[in-house]
């Protein structure tokens, strides 16, 4: 176990219970079938850290996700991602490509939204666009719920979603997904796009 440790580091038990340790969340275990996630609370919002994977007969993919319902004050919604990760996407219904004033920051990223206005101010917090900037991969976006298989979300209720392909076993990358999560969720509510009362919504694995 020792030898297995040092070829291929901690597992994700380890670190993800380490992590919990370290932000005060819960890690929970939804046994064989469903796996481990962490759920971590910041003010009435829970943040839940799981893994999934897809299926496509010969191979599978797994995605390490990160999400956060919450109650959406006026149906504002935006997407960003890393140039030529998920540039392949193509143009989402109703959002449109924005740059939001900051050169090497829209240098480096798509940027979408139903709101141009929310847009630049959603990023005029330096302390978000640092926490997007350092991430290796990213994409975030605000979904309006979990699609055929996942948790189906009341009027007014939307998801702050986070996903990539792999199992995120970097400690500290974990550590600023939830600080990016928080900034977000609180910079939300500091441009009226979000409240701040618990939406009452459980997501699943």
């Amino acid at each position: 176990m020792g030898l297995l440790r040092e070829i291929f580091g901690p597992s994700q038990h380890e670190v993800w219970e380490a992590l919990c340790q370290e932000i005060g969340a819960d890690l929970i275990d939804g046994g064989f079938f469903k796996g481990k996630k962490v759920v971590a609370k910041i003010k009435e919002w829970a943040i839940t850290l799981d893994t999934y994977t897809v299926s496509t007969g010969k191979t599978s993919t797994t995605y390490t996700r990160m999400r956060a319902p919450y109650l959406n004050k006026d149906g504002f919604k935006f997407r960003i991602y890393r140039k030529g990760i998920f540039s392949n996407i193509g143009k989402l219904l109703g959002l449109q490509d924005i740059e939001v004033g900051y050169p090497e920051f829209d240098d480096q990223f798509i940027i979408k939204g139903n709101d141009s206005d929310k847009l630049v101010s959603l990023f005029s917090n330096s302390r978000i666009r640092k926490l997007i900037e350092i991430q290796p991969d990213i994409s975030l976006k605000v979904k309006d719920d979990e699609g055929w298989f996942g948790s189906e979300f009341p009027e007014g209720v939307d998801e702050l979603y986070f996903q990539v392909p792999g199992t995120i076993k970097d400690m500290d990358r974990l550590k600023t997904l939830y600080f990016l999560f928080a900034e977000v969720l609180n910079q939300l509510c500091l441009i009226d796009s979000a409240y701040e009362d618990s939406p009452n919504v459980t997501v699943q694995l």
